[in-house]
């Protein structure tokens, strides 16, 4: 507990001077094991995790909070617990997590077999075991990255593998776990540098057939690059004594400041004795585009190939000048290095860099990544790091304070901040259109936008157009040149299939990759956003306009002895409306206890009435339709649906939908039998884990009740509630 304690205040200390933290929870004890206290066994990771990400949230300067990762290895018991933690709304939202994954792991998921967890995780013999069904474990991850985007994926065996620094993890440089977006792997106490080359700016008239790319400029820049991060070390170290010289004049006693400035001279060390580097990437799409290549086309993968090969070897070979000029980082040693993966593809590119940097060292322990560029390419008006362009026309998302003056709000995310959305063209598609004649101020239809974009070479190459499974495959053959590692993620449409997301998933591992993170449109609130009015979910907004047909499913249950039967129409297997009441009734619906799942369409009458009929496939496989779902029961049943639906389709969350169907007030028995029937019937869509509030434990008083399969259930004691 005082270690866990620690890295909190340390994680503070760093937070409120505006740094991002990446913490691996595989050192908890696992839930349930026996400690010596008063409490007699351990809450696991998930505890942790939500105070690690409530000290990220209350922590800010000048308005910004910090960045936080949190990891976990998927040998430790509690790693389904950890990847379950976000899907509860609200929950450890002030962090990005991802899990570790292992060959070990990989192997048998591919075989589907059984993979045994253990804790300590990396103990010869471990104090625990416990084997489980590794393709089960894998579902849920895969499952949560489609519904969640989280979590991410870290390829651990392959991390450790590739990395440099690790052939001194001896001296305190084992990597443990990564940046808040996962470019670049660290060990304890060292330091993200960034630095990101525009690719696009070394193309030679972009956008014409006479389009080149200088790569004697693009060279000679990598050399000036590397030594500007050597330099902003020196800067760095500079700003760690001036930290650590005001520790020591501020009032407090040396006890209350022994963690905080313990923690600089940490941080001072490593990056005075590694002097690890970042230097990256930011348009690639848009150099491609420019160069008249297809991103994700086999000659534009084979381009960016030769692009990073140049970048690291130049990279490197300014490492070793910076080395015969400054001296080499301080435990440098080529005998430690002689059989890392990276260190002999250098060698095999480039045999008289390898001499040279065997006999005068090299300045910096690590030196490359990809990192996610954002905000940078927001200001080069560019693609950001490897990624294609997301849209060359689109919509975007700007936080803003909605109590500031003149401020638009078009959108509240799930945890309740305020976004305003406007219109913008790509910067360099409206360089593409000058250079071929368009008038860039002219107002087009999106009629003429779409055809003009299919005569550009952003064509086919939006994040939603290139073939992802060759995307993934990219990213391998980049990381091979990539030291550190590559931040990515794979925007997939929204109908994207858990499948395929799996699928991804272990190319990506076969590939080479390190890690990789996949983004579904519309399963969380992003930034970016289609320009479509496509009935589409957009953070949790169902589409406003009802569908002609919707998936269904039957729920039947029995309520004070009567038999009820609900039809659920849904959106992304969610519950977007609902139609309720007696089964038995003679003015009801009988249907074969069989069918469990059909399809609501919306029909119409010869008077333009619109009714809703419900359609099903029998055994035999033939279709059935029950006509009139909306006059089949209780009128006034049919009223009180309408209201329930409308709420539904605005993205109420599920459990708060079901406490708003439970507060209604009804002096009518038989209406309170249809609200206790509604309330049922939703209550196998909520995600398990999700926190029933103001629920007491009948059993033991605890307030930790959770929705568990439909159930109300204690987390405390384990006592259940259905119904």
């Amino acid at each position: 507990m005082g270690v866990i304690m620690k890295i909190d205040q340390e994680q503070v200390q760093l937070m409120k001077r505006r740094g991002g933290v990446g913490h691996d929870l595989s050192h908890i004890r696992p839930l349930g094991s026996p400690v010596k206290n008063s409490a007699l066994t351990s809450t696991g990771i998930v505890p942790f995790m939500e105070r690690y990400s409530n000290s990220t949230r209350e922590v800010a300067q000048d308005g910004r909070r910090g960045a936080l990762m949190l990891s976990v290895s998927v040998k430790h018991p509690d790693s389904e617990n950890f990847i379950d933690a976000k899907m509860v709304m609200g929950k450890v939202t002030g962090a990005n997590i991802s899990i570790k994954l292992h060959d070990e792991f990989m192997q048998a998921v591919e075989r589907k077999g059984v993979y045994t967890q253990r804790y300590p995780v990396d103990a010869k013999q471990p104090v625990y075991k416990k084997k489980i069904n590794a393709i089960e474990l894998w579902n849920k991850i895969v499952h949560n990255a489609w519904k969640s985007a989280e979590p991410g994926i870290l390829f651990w065996d392959t991390i450790i593998k590739e990395s440099v620094p690790d052939c001194y993890a001896d001296l305190g440089y084992k990597t443990v776990s990564t940046n808040p977006c996962g470019e670049i792997p660290l060990c304890p106490y060292d330091s993200c540098r960034l630095l990101a080359i525009n690719l696009y700016s070394y193309v030679d008239q972009p956008f014409t057939k006479e389009a080149r790319f200088n790569f004697d400029l693009f060279k000679e820049h990598i050399h000036y690059a590397q030594r500007i991060m050597d330099d902003i070390i020196d800067l760095e170290l500079e700003k760690i004594d001036a930290i650590i010289e005001k520790i020591d004049a501020d009032p407090e006693g040396a006890e209350i400041k022994y963690t905080e400035k313990k923690l600089w001279e940490n941080i001072r060390k490593k990056a005075k004795e590694g002097r690890r580097t970042g230097i990256g990437i930011t348009a690639e799409g848009d150099m491609l585009a420019a160069l008249g290549l297809r991103y994700g086309s086999e000659n534009a993968v084979d381009f960016s190939e030769e692009i990073h090969k140049t970048i690291m070897l130049e990279a490197y070979r300014s490492s070793v000048n910076l080395a015969k000029d400054r001296g080499p980082f301080k435990i440098y040693d080529p005998i430690r290095e002689k059989d890392n993966p990276l260190i002999k593809r250098l060698k095999q590119a480039d045999p008289g860099l390898f001499e040279e940097m065997t006999q005068h060292g090299r300045r910096n322990i690590a030196l490359l990544t990809i990192a996610p560029t954002g905000t940078t390419s927001l200001m080069t008006q560019t693609t950001s790091g490897i990624e294609p362009v997301f849209m060359p026309v689109y919509k975007r998302r700007r936080k803003v304070n909605p109590s500031d003056k003149g401020v638009r709000v078009d959108f509240i995310d799930e945890i309740g901040d305020h976004w305003e959305e406007y219109i913008v063209f790509h910067q360099k598609f409206k360089t593409w259109m000058e250079v071929n004649g368009y008038d860039t101020n002219k107002l087009y239809t999106e009629e003429e936008l779409d055809k003009i974009i299919a005569s550009s070479p952003y064509y086919k190459a939006t994040s939603n157009d290139v073939d992802w499974m060759s995307k993934v495959q990219m990213q391998g053959r980049i990381q091979k040149w990539v030291d550190h590692s590559i931040s990515v993620t794979i925007n997939l449409p929204a109908q994207a299939s858990e499948k395929l997301v799996g699928q991804l998933y272990l190319e990506a591992w076969k590939s080479g990759c390190k890690g990789v993170t996949v983004y579904r449109e519309g399963s969380r609130a992003g930034v970016l956003i289609s320009n479509k009015d496509a009935d589409k979910k957009e953070g949790n907004i169902f589409p406003t306009k009802r569908p002609d047909s919707l998936e269904a499913d039957v729920v039947r249950f029995q309520n004070n002895k009567e038999r009820w039967i609900a039809f659920i129409g849904l959106v992304d297997e969610s519950p977007y409306e609902i139609f309720t009441g007696l089964s038995d009734d003679e003015d009801g619906i009988l249907l074969p206890r069989s069918i469990t799942k059909g399809k609501i369409i919306k029909s119409y009458e010869e008077d333009g009435v619109s009714r809703y009929d419900f359609q099903y496939t029998n055994k035999r496989g033939y279709k059935t339709t029950i006509e009139g779902l909306s006059y089949k029961f209780n009128p006034e049943f049919w009223n009180y649906a309408k209201l329930i639906s409308s709420v539904l389709r605005h993205g109420m969350p599920i459990h708060k939908v079901i406490e708003l169907v439970s507060s209604l007030q009804f002096d009518n028995d038989t209406i309170n039998s249809w609200k206790a029937g509604v309330a049922r019937a939703l209550k196998k869509y909520v995600p398990n884990g999700t926190l029933a509030e103001d629920s007491t434990c009948g059993e033991c008083g605890s307030e930790n009740i959770i929705y568990q399969e439909g159930c109300l259930t204690c987390k405390d004691c384990g006592s259940s509630k259905c119904g």
